[in-house]
């Protein structure tokens, strides 16, 4: 998390671009990613600078030609005058960003920037801005994305479909669960600034970048093959684009589709792994609704709706880790529990875990669960795990304060994984435990329900009491007690 002085800082340069005209928070958040995009390219090709230096080598992969070193952040900062800084950011180093990634027919980020605008209006607020952004230190990886997670909550909270963000380490607790490899293609249908595919991305390269680069064929699967998103805000597509260029991959599929209100022929069937947190609240009606999906469950309900999208787009075998609010896994409606039904006896359920209504403050408190199936189309639900996570690291009020992470009733997620992983043993752990497994019958006799709470046994502390008789004792002690304080206090004032 980021610290107080960050905040102030962060919230001065948003003060600075309301009184500078700019008042859509939208946006406000466009245009400092577009600054930190450029700053964060010259880090990149700063650190890449450095290690052809030490090696002798020509630099790998160079983001500024020779002719284009005054594009970078830390050359065009030294200009004495906001004109002349204005003129070249929004001259020469707009278009300059807007052409990365391979060309206007190559890259789906150009694709996507082709009607990005540099909308600061004047040098002076241009000039205030940059200089209060290179004042933040960021040289922390973390701290960066802390930083833009804080912009991005100055966002009026839910927004107009029920989305909001997720944070950072439920995203990357998910992708851990999930363990992707290099044969994965991956997908995110409602992926906004691309987050959970960032966290995919981050998680091969740390745990197979050998194989993703070991030949020109792997190397171009993972850059244009690996990463599918889909959304159907412009601004959020430039931004998940930028997102994805800055963690390496070079061309992702990211496309403007609105996932409920189209046909899927094109990419059903296509995906080998679906994370996602997709709206919760609102409905569609039938007429807007893709047929394809109204076939897997007669709903209005977005939620549903999704869950529905997400067996459509994954391929036999297929496995999912999604978000869902608590109502998905209770809902008493038909949809609800044909929905439930499918995914147990058609498919294979693997997992429910319960998170805390805290977890998206202080933008929502609903109550929400980590949903994880593999799509069979045959069934082979054995045992559900259930896992009741009561911490994530942070308090569970508006403020999120970070908790001893090393405790585990401060931080469950360290527990989550290892039992997740070593699953197979917790057949032998009682229903009153955090963690527990559930037969496929049991569940089907409780009409497919899915909350926790319904299979959770809550263990009472028996409390010993004294005898009726000595209770009566005590009492008619104390009843005499008080007796000889009034006769007291009636000899005090005679």
């Amino acid at each position: 998390m980021i610290t107080g002085q960050i905040k102030s800082q962060t919230d001065a340069i948003w003060n600075a671009f309301w009184a500078g005209g700019i008042a859509n928070p939208m946006e406000v958040i466009e245009q400092m990613t577009y600054l930190l995009f450029i700053k964060r390219l010259d880090e990149l090709h700063t650190v890449r600078e450095k290690k052809a230096n030490r090696l002798g080598t020509p630099i790998e992969k160079p983001i500024f030609g020779p002719d284009q070193q005054k594009l970078r952040w830390s050359v065009f900062m030294q200009l004495g005058d906001a004109q002349s800084l204005y003129d070249t950011v929004a001259d020469r180093v707009f278009p300059f960003i807007k052409k990365l990634g391979g060309g206007d027919k190559d890259s789906t980020y150009s694709a996507h920037m082709k009607d990005a605008r540099f909308t600061i209006p004047t040098p002076a607020l241009l000039a205030k801005v940059v200089d209060m952004l290179d004042a933040i230190p960021m040289a922390d990886r973390d701290t960066k994305g802390d930083l833009y997670e804080y912009m991005l909550g100055k966002i009026a909270s839910a927004g107009q479909n029920g989305q909001f963000r997720t944070p950072r380490h439920i995203i990357k607790l998910m992708v851990e669960m999930m363990a992707p490899t290099p044969t994965d293609t991956i997908c995110d249908p409602a992926c906004g600034t691309a987050g959970f595919l960032v966290a995919a991305a981050e998680y091969l390269d740390q745990h197979y970048r050998d194989q993703i680069y070991a030949s020109p064929e792997a190397a171009w699967r993972f850059n244009h093959d690996t990463f599918h998103g889909f959304d159907f805000d412009s601004t959020m597509l430039r931004v998940g684009s930028m997102n994805m260029l800055l963690h390496g991959v070079e061309n992702p599929a990211i496309e403007n589709r609105d996932s409920l209100s189209e046909g899927h022929a094109s990419v059903a069937g296509q995906f080998s792994l679906i994370l996602a947190n997709p709206p919760f609240a609102g409905s569609l009606d039938y007429e807007s609704t893709a047929k394809d999906l109204l076939e897997v469950v007669k709903t209005k309900k977005t939620e549903l709706l999704f869950l529905a999208l997400f067996l459509r787009l994954l391929k036999p075998g297929g496995r999912a880790a999604v978000i869902v609010p608590d109502g998905v896994l209770f809902g008493s409606s038909k949809a609800h529990k044909t929905l439930r039904r499918a995914l147990v006896e058609e498919h294979k359920l693997d997992a429910i875990v319960s998170m805390p209504s805290g977890v998206f403050r202080p933008y929502a408190g609903v109550s929400t669960a980590i949903l994880i199936f593999t799509k069979t189309n045959s069934g082979g639900t054995d045992q559900v795990w259930f896992y009741d996570m009561q911490a994530d690291g942070f308090s569970l009020d508006d403020k999120r304060t970070p908790l001893d992470a090393d405790r585990h009733h401060s931080n469950n997620l360290p527990d989550i994984l290892a039992r997740w992983t070593n699953r197979d043993a917790e057949a032998k752990r009682a229903r009153t435990e955090q963690s527990f497994l559930v037969p496929k019958a049991d569940i089907a006799g409780n009409d497919y329900d899915l909350s926790i709470n319904r299979y959770k046994e809550v263990v009472y502390e028996k409390v010993q009491y004294e005898p009726p008789k000595q209770i009566l004792s005590d009492l008619k002690a104390l009843e005499n007690e008080i007796l000889r304080g009034l006769e007291e206090l009636e000899e005090m004032i005679q």
